[in-house]
């Protein structure tokens, strides 16, 4: 069953229509009739089983046959990660939807090569939230996750977010093992987290001085073994620890 998405607002009637991007994947490269069906993700749990009424030269309209909602995930996950070089990047956010993420902000600290300016930032925003959808699509997920703008660590940390549980990814200061930090929260608060964060640094990891201001809004720093991971290898580790141990109902 080939998957699609269209983003909620249009997914309000019974009659479904796609255009630009997925209009043309559906026409010219799986080459869908009229009769074929399809599933449509809305990314915010919404699946639509549809068939395709209309197959013009630029746009289908679908007759939807079937929705199922799916419920979020119980533990909303957010990935902070700092750019890597390349495309890496993308590959880190294809993982991270597989795997259950629910929000990713890129980050650009001190070992970060890449410098982008605000109209930079928001092209590859754009970019890297369509490399999310494309991801859904192929593995199914019913929940799009959020890719924010670039920012610089200290512009972020000014926001002073604090995941209820947060972890960092540390080479420099005394860590612990995921499990022994996981393990001493629910042991001291009685519940399991209701939100999760997990900092990933660049090639190099985080300079000591980001590193505390990480921890200062409540991040544990955690070793990821006796091994020096790669970012994209590290995004993983941790994210299929959080996934595994706090998206179950």
């Amino acid at each position: 069953m080939h998957r699609f998405y269209l983003p909620p607002e249009n997914c309000c009637t019974n009659s479904l229509r796609l255009e630009g991007r997925e209009a043309h994947h559906a026409l010219h490269v799986l080459r869908l009739k009229r009769g074929e069906r399809m599933t449509v993700l809305d990314g915010v749990g919404n699946e639509f089983l549809c068939e395709v009424e209309t197959a013009a030269k630029d746009f289908l309209t679908l007759a939807v046959k079937e929705k199922k909602f799916h419920s979020a995930p119980p533990c909303p996950v957010s990935l902070f990660v700092a750019i890597p070089k390349g495309k890496i990047i993308e590959d880190i956010i294809e993982k991270a939807v597989e795997l259950g993420a629910h929000r990713i902000v890129p980050l650009l600290t001190e070992r970060v090569v890449t410098q982008l300016d605000a109209v930079g930032a928001e092209a590859k925003r754009e970019k890297w939230q369509q490399v999310a959808i494309e991801a859904i699509k192929q593995c199914g997920a019913a929940w799009l996750p959020r890719v924010e703008n670039p920012v610089a660590l200290k512009d972020f940390l000014a926001r002073a977010e604090k995941p209820g549980f947060s972890l960092v990814g540390s080479l420099q200061t005394q860590r612990r093992l995921p499990r022994e930090v996981l393990a001493e929260f629910r042991t001291q608060r009685g519940y399991e987290p209701k939100s999760a964060g997990v900092w990933i640094g660049p090639e190099g990891d985080f300079t000591l001085a980001e590193l505390q201001a990480i921890e200062a809004t409540g991040a544990q720093p955690i070793t990821l073994g006796e091994l020096t991971l790669r970012v994209e290898t590290a995004a993983i580790y941790c994210l299929s620890f959080l996934n595994y141990e706090l998206q179950r109902d």
